[in-house]
Parts: C-alpha cells; structure tokens; sequence
C-alpha cells in the first residue's frame, strides 16, 4: 500500500509516499527516523499490525517549507531521508 502524506495548495502538490510494503521489508533499521535532520518520521503500527514509517502529523501541512533545507529549490542530488531508505520506500512528489 502507497501512504501518502501531505497537502496541495496554490503553489503545487508537496507529498511524501512511503510504499509500506517495501518498508515492511528494511533491512535499513529504519536509518530515515535518524536520516532527516527534522525528525518528521515515526515507526507505527498498521492495520495489519506491521510496524511501518509515517510522517509524523505537525509535518504534514509544511513539507515545502520543512523539507527545504535538505531540498533547496534546485542543486539537489540526494535527499537524507530517500538515501537512508534502502528499500526505496520514501518518495517525494515535488
């Protein structure tokens, strides 16, 4: 299942998508919850019981603005959060 955090307003669509299947799988130790320098994710457990990634709920109306120091709006190669990710799990739609 694809999770999607986030929000569109006049300026675009800011979303993170975690795939909870392949992050069900890390064989990272979950190195995103360290990786960002904003601590924005948090383990939980979903409806099926599997311990997964989520952003945590105060992030998900300010991406743009939170994920900006990591991702300036060009020159960018490598995010901390999807580098850390191993099984590619986290996305960013922007």
């Amino acid at each position: 299942m694809i999770a999607n955090y986030g929000y569109k307003d006049g300026s675009g669509e800011y979303y993170i998508s975690i795939d909870t299947d392949q992050c069900i799988v890390c064989t990272a130790g979950r190195a995103c919850l360290t990786a960002c320098p904003k601590e924005m994710f948090e383990p939980m457990t979903d409806d099926y019981d599997d311990e997964v990634i989520a952003v945590k709920a105060p992030f998900r109306r300010t991406l743009a603005y939170d994920c900006a120091d990591c991702k300036p709006s060009s020159g960018y190669t490598d995010l901390p959060c999807t580098k850390a990710c191993t099984p590619g799990a986290i996305k960013h739609s922007w």
